[in-house]
């Protein structure tokens, strides 16, 4: 056997052995960490601002109704990138489960249409959503979504590469919500003090927003490509149907609340993932 064949033997020995050994890199009992790179991106829409304020005998005199809704108004929010995290753990050499963490992204909210009550009583003041000044209406917000997937893998443990698909649940909060300091001010002057002299209490007024947490479904699709028995990359895309129920609420100095302004976001998160793993 001359210097070239022998080689070529040689070659194809070790990727089968590579080969054998990727067996156990993603077979039942296996345990892979990944570490990388989500990147989120929105597809978003909402719907109108709904303004609900405590009834006033002022509020009838001005023919402001107790809730309205402002044509117009909606949501946008940014798209996102931070650090992720899965671990996953093989059942089978096909079946997986994987916990989803990782560095809660920061978002930014930007707001449009012209918040104002209908009627005589639009005429108290408004407050432009849009305007350069007020945006974004949320500096900054950090979204919180943990996640657990089933993962089924195609083809054998011992295949390089190995697509998967994934179904899971998420839950879903919202953190550390800033508002822009020119959308306070111009929501307090031109709404909080006109109902705080309306409804007879005291300035000066404030404003805070939170949102409602929520369970999701999660649908995910990728890849896994072995370097060797223990490194691979993965990359991965996953769609979460999001929504959650955002509340602007002006309040008065003594703590009453003036005004509640409410609108239902879809966020609907398309999340890439790409990431280096490690098995053990």
């Amino acid at each position: 056997m001359n210097t070239s064949r022998l080689a070529r033997v040689m070659l194809c020995i070790a990727f089968a052995l590579g080969a054998t050994r990727h067996a156990s890199a993603q077979s039942a009992g296996a345990n892979v960490v990944a570490l990388g790179w989500f990147h989120v991106q929105t597809l978003d829409s909402s719907s109108n601002q709904t303004t609900s304020v405590p009834p006033a005998p002022i509020y009838s005199v001005l023919g402001l109704p107790t809730s309205f809704t402002s044509p117009g108004t909606s949501q946008t929010v940014s798209n996102a990138d931070t650090v992720g995290l899965t671990i996953t753990h093989f059942l089978t050499d096909n079946i997986a489960i994987t916990t989803v963490a990782g560095v809660p992204p920061t978002f930014k909210v930007y707001g449009q249409g012209i918040l104002q009550a209908p009627g005589p009583a639009g005429a108290l003041g408004n407050v432009n959503l849009g305007s350069a000044a007020n945006n974004p209406l949320v500096t900054s917000v950090r979204e919180w979504s943990p996640a657990l997937l089933f993962q089924y893998y195609l083809f054998d443990a011992n295949a390089r590469f190995r697509p998967f698909v994934g179904l899971g649940v998420s839950y879903n909060w919202f953190s550390s919500i800033q508002l822009n300091p020119n959308f306070q001010t111009d929501l307090n002057q031109q709404l909080g003090a006109t109902l705080a002299a309306g409804s007879g209490h005291p300035t000066p007024t404030s404003v805070s927003a939170q949102s409602t947490p929520s369970w999701q479904p999660v649908f995910n699709a990728g890849l896994t490509y072995h370097i060797d028995d223990r490194w691979s990359v993965i990359g991965s895309v996953s769609f979460i149907p999001l929504k959650t129920d955002t509340v602007i609420t002006v309040k008065a100095a003594d703590g009453a609340t003036l005004s509640q302004s409410r609108s239902t976001l879809k966020v609907n998160p398309v999340i890439s993932f790409l990431a280096l793993a490690y098995t053990f």
